[in-house]
């Protein structure tokens, strides 16, 4: 995997690199500004720790097969994400997805996850979860990205592989998403329709 990749986005060219560790704090301070967004629309107000919390930051970040990643706009950084790569079974998890504050509305999301797709060329299928209040994360998803709901975790059904993030509103009731790719001629991997 290169370091950096070009897209051909033709109304906002992205590229991804990869984060050097000694970014990690700064990406993690824009990430949890862009997810504050939604949790004060949802609550009026933020809770006293940050949403991810640090911990649930840390430990997304630190996994290993975990490739953290700046989307980067006429060579600023516009966002970051965080991918598990499973080399074996190339079903893999997007943990954590971000467009930078000030920057949403512009088509960024949507051209970063059609570069996260070319760059991860192997995939069998994506999975991901997201808060069920997010609506502008459940419209991107299903709407925008091609995933489909496919669970929804609450208190009788919680995640069996991992515990809500604390602190959002209503017990962090979450949904699944899974978006199936179908492998072309040349190996690489298109939506499944």
């Amino acid at each position: 995997m290169n370091s950096q990749m070009e897209t051909g986005m033709t109304q906002n060219d992205i590229t991804l690199s990869l984060t050097d560790p000694a970014d990690f704090p700064a990406f993690k301070r824009d990430l949890q500004a862009a997810f504050a967004i939604a949790v004060v629309e949802e609550m009026g107000e933020l809770p006293d720790e940050p949403i991810p919390s640090d911990a649930d930051l840390d430990k997304a970040l630190a996994s290993p097969n975990a490739v953290v990643l700046h989307i980067m706009q006429d060579d600023r950084r516009v966002g970051g994400a965080v991918v598990t790569i499973n080399r074996d079974t190339q079903a893999n998890f997007l943990d954590l997805l971000f467009i930078t504050v000030g920057k949403h509305g512009q088509g960024l999301g949507k051209a970063a996850w059609s570069a996260i797709e070319a760059m991860f060329p192997e995939t069998c299928s994506w999975e991901t979860v997201t808060p069920y209040f997010e609506k502008r994360n459940i419209h991107f998803y299903v709407n925008v990205c091609g995933f489909h709901i496919v669970e929804y975790y609450h208190e009788r059904n919680p995640d069996p592989h991992t515990p809500s993030p604390s602190g959002l509103p209503d017990n962090s009731d979450m949904f699944r998403f899974v978006k199936k790719m179908r492998r072309s001629a040349s190996g690489s991997s298109k939506q499944s329709k």
